[in-house]
């Protein structure tokens, strides 16, 4: 796993063999922060990363400068990891939750600039995260929700749809709090 730009950038870490999941592409996540910087402005950012894996995603939103980023994820290995990679970093700005990323959605209560959700691919509640997120209240006014998915989700007819891009098989669903 490699941070692409910001104060950590070119750092690199080894993900050991028990991770189960599957790592944004280093292509598909600076075409992402790429279009991210064009929607805001990453200094004082408060970020929720929802099934947050190896953390890459959140990391780089620290390194680019987030106030706050709140990883959720449940799986102990991916948490453990995700723990020693922020002390490697000696930063305080990544706060971990281990658990379940629908039932922090349902009990968080804060609102955030920008939610990104990276749910399992086969996972078949995948396609109500758009509504779960919008419904709980979790975004700012101006606020941005990514979710990134496959080519079997079109989130084109949800509220608050704004744009997809595609990364060979990944792809990111922008919605925007209005």
């Amino acid at each position: 796993m490699r941070i692409i730009s910001g104060q950590y950038k070119g750092r690199r870490f080894q993900l050991p063999p028990q991770l189960k999941a599957r790592p944004t592409t280093d292509f598909a996540k600076e075409s992402l922060f790429n279009i991210l910087g064009n929607l805001v402005d990453f200094d004082d950012l408060k970020v929720l990363d929802l099934f947050a894996g190896t953390g890459s995603i959140g990391l780089e939103f620290v390194s680019r400068g987030a106030t706050s980023v709140t990883c959720v994820e449940q799986y102990l290995p991916h948490v453990q990891f995700i723990r020693s990679v922020a002390e490697k970093l000696k930063t305080n700005r990544l706060m971990l939750v281990k658990g379940d990323a629908y039932q922090y959605i349902q009990k968080c209560g804060r609102q955030f600039d920008v939610v990104f959700a990276d749910a399992p691919y086969a996972d078949p509640q995948l396609p109500e995260i758009p509504r779960r997120v919008f419904e709980a209240g979790l975004l700012k006014p101006g606020g941005w929700l990514v979710v990134e998915h496959s080519k079997a989700n079109d989130f084109s007819q949800e509220a608050h749809w704004q744009d997809m891009r595609s990364y060979g098989s990944v792809h990111f669903s922008f919605f925007q709090m209005p």
